[in-house]
């Protein structure tokens, strides 16, 4: 599966109120639309406590 461009899944992911863990990303990036690729990219993310955009961004690139 190609991966979404990062700054593609932050649009989908502005408001989000961190700390807060990766099922709260892609419950928040699904309210704003977010298509099933960015969905299913953040869902394969491990699942922990991201502290802020640029903890997702890293984790995301790695991913």
């Amino acid at each position: 599966m190609p991966q979404p461009n990062p700054v593609q899944m932050q649009k989908y992911l502005g408001g989000v109120d961190y700390p807060c863990g990766r099922d709260d990303l892609v419950e928040h990036a699904k309210s704003k639309g977010a298509d099933d690729e960015v969905l299913d990219h953040l869902r394969s993310l491990p699942d922990r406590t991201y502290d802020g955009p640029n903890a997702v961004s890293a984790e995301y690139s790695k991913s």
